[in-house]
């Protein structure tokens, strides 16, 4: 077989030369030529002209009306719709994981009833628009005006009017929630399956209760690989919000759309509600990949020493207590 050709530019002396002919000085003395991509240049040349036309057209464009976005940027309704965002955010995720967390270990339970409770739940949550559900909620007092505590042959211990219940607030809750926590469990039983089953033996080994061994072995890893993708799901729960205005909830989306309503300013509200979620979107989106980044560094250490340490240090807590 034929030794393979290198092309060298040796200065005043370029030529074609064999591979076993090369010397460590020519190779010392050789100009390294990159190899260029025209392609690449030319798709970047074409995406920073189209960024620079359409930056230009923003800012000579009046339509975009940027005097009114700046004096309703910062107003009482728009901060105030973007407070109640970020509540109906953080109480639908808090509520998501603590019922996601649930409804995995209850997919993954030997018990049959619990199984497929779960998976039920899940498949019907998944499977209904999150729109549906919260005009579902909203309407819940159509099919139960009234909630009673009762018991078969026994009188009511009570009764309440639904509809000073399910404000649109918690209607608003229900579903982000409902639908929220179907998707987070799926997440954590994949968190959970990541871990090795001779961790969940070991635990055994030791006398280790089923509930000691998810609680203080099995969650605590399976926070690596589920929390990721959870704040995902925060972040896409966010943008999620702005479906509440389907029933009048004043969120942010919907404190421009009643700007906008008065004033006929439709562009540069809904400019202002963008920036907004922009905003948010990139201070969480910052938070996860630093997260990220922290679990990425902490599973550099090895895993069976890693899990030593933490295994001989809880089994250590548990015999004390």
């Amino acid at each position: 077989m034929p030794p393979r050709l290198l092309k060298f530019e040796i200065p005043n002396r370029p030529r074609q030369i064999g591979a076993s002919e090369v010397s460590l000085d020519r190779v010392r003395a050789a100009t390294v030529v990159r190899r260029r991509h025209a392609g690449r240049w030319v798709a970047a040349a074409v995406i920073v002209l189209t960024l620079c036309l359409l930056i230009h057209s923003a800012i000579t464009n009046p339509r975009f009306g940027w005097a009114v976005v700046w004096e309703y940027f910062f107003s009482g309704p728009i901060l105030s719709g973007l407070g109640l965002t970020l509540e109906l955010t953080a109480v639908a995720s808090l509520i998501s994981l603590v019922a996601g967390t649930i409804l995995a270990l209850m997919r993954m339970s030997p018990n049959p009833v619990l199984r497929l409770s779960s998976a039920a739940y899940i498949w019907f949550f998944r499977s209904v628009p999150l729109l549906v559900q919260i005009i579902f909620f909203y309407n819940f007092s159509a099919l139960y005006p009234n909630i009673a505590l009762s018991i078969p042959f026994v009188p009511s211990f009570g009764s309440t009017n639904v509809n000073a219940i399910v404000t649109p607030f918690v209607a608003a809750l229900l579903g982000l929630s409902f639908n929220e926590s179907a998707y987070t469990a799926e997440t954590v039983r994949g968190g959970i399956l990541s871990v090795s089953k001779g961790q969940w033996e070991a635990a055994k080994a030791v006398g280790f209760r089923p509930g000691q061994t998810i609680r203080l072995i099995v969650l605590p890893q399976a926070m690596k690989v589920f929390l990721p993708p959870f704040g995902n799901q925060v972040v896409n729960l966010l943008k999620l919000t702005s479906l509440v205005s389907i029933v009048a909830l004043a969120d942010l989306l919907y404190s421009a759309e009643l700007i906008y309503s008065r004033t006929f300013q439709t562009i540069p509200l809904l400019i202002v509600a963008s920036l907004w979620y922009l905003i948010v979107v990139s201070i969480l989106s910052f938070g996860q990949n630093a997260l990220e980044r922290r679990l990425s560094a902490d599973s550099k250490t090895p895993a069976s020493r890693d899990f030593l340490r933490k295994f001989l240090g809880i089994s250590m807590v548990a015999r004390n207590s």
